[in-house]
């Protein structure tokens, strides 16, 4: 896996560096030691597919993911508490990381489905379920579900496969009661999240989640949330089932990278190649273009 090397922030000790996020916990003023009930989660512009991190960052992505996924907290505040603290952040991460609670994560991705496509689409070609869901026979790649699904998937280590994940593992992983919860809460924030990206012309196929308990066991909404790297983002107007999305989010990437144009074997395990200037430019344009369609707001 290519990252970057952890910044030195003052006042903050690295934890961890995931496919696109940096943590860092706070030092106490007291003792110099880490909190261990706040991280600093930063957004970097590093890009992963396919299970790689690629060489090549995205400009202004890490900027992106953050203030998006504060929009959406804001319009979702109502369904679900989140970890947001604060947004007062160290000026080396300012506009692109912010203070969270500490939370136990589940061990659960929460992925809901509004459409059929991609991994879900290979599923139902094959069994006419997705995560042993069955669903109305006839459908075709991008075809509207009658309702959100909830079809969760393995929290595989870095470098491997996330695997689909029945209900009843989820239900064995972390209890009926708290599978239950979850799934609701997924459902609702993509029912949510269409509800608002339609008036704004984008149209939200699908999305992951993340959630953790505090220390009451209060399910908090985490991480990132209905952003162009956790959620599939489709123009309204050009949607027509039957092939494959234009979109504004990293399926562009995707589709780069397994076109002839990069010469890449996607079978033979070996990682990716550097993305050239056009793809980086283009996949940066649709980025801000979604933050500024569904915010209507300016990236500043």
């Amino acid at each position: 896996m290519t990252t970057s090397a952890p910044l030195a922030l003052p006042g903050y000790a690295h934890v961890y560096s995931g496919k696109v996020r940096d943590l860092y916990a706070p030092l106490d003023a007291s003792t110099g030691k880490p909190r261990a009930d706040q991280l600093l989660l930063v957004a970097s512009d590093r890009i992963s597919a396919y299970d790689f991190v690629l060489d090549t960052p995205i400009p202004d992505k890490g900027k992106v993911l953050t203030q998006l996924s504060l929009w959406w907290f804001e319009q979702l505040e109502d369904l679900v508490p989140n970890h947001v603290v604060s947004t007062e952040v160290p000026a080396e991460v300012d506009g692109r990381a912010v203070l969270v609670r500490r939370l136990e994560m589940l061990p659960v991705e929460c992925v809901a489905r509004a459409y059929l496509t991609g991994g879900g689409l290979g599923e139902y070609r094959e069994t006419g379920t997705v995560s042993g869901l069955r669903l109305p026979e006839g459908l075709v790649d991008g075809s509207r579900l009658p309702e959100p699904v909830f079809t969760p998937s393995t929290k595989a280590p870095v470098g491997e496969h996330d695997q689909p994940m029945p209900y009843a593992a989820v239900e064995a992983a972390i209890g009926p009661a708290l599978a239950a919860r979850v799934r609701d809460l997924t459902t609702a924030i993509l029912a949510r999240g269409n509800e608002i990206a339609a008036e704004r012309g984008i149209l939200i196929a699908d999305t992951k989640v993340e959630f953790g308990l505090d220390a009451d066991g209060t399910v908090l909404l985490a991480d990132e949330v209905l952003t162009p790297d956790s959620s599939r983002f489709w123009p309204a107007d050009e949607w027509e089932p039957g092939h494959p999305q234009p979109s504004y989010d990293k399926q562009f990437v995707r589709d780069w990278l397994t076109s002839p144009a990069s010469g890449w074997d996607r079978s033979a395990d070996t990682p990716p190649p550097a993305l050239p200037d056009q793809v980086v430019e283009q996949t940066r344009a649709k980025y801000v273009e979604a933050y500024e369609r569904l915010t209507r707001r300016r990236l500043g």
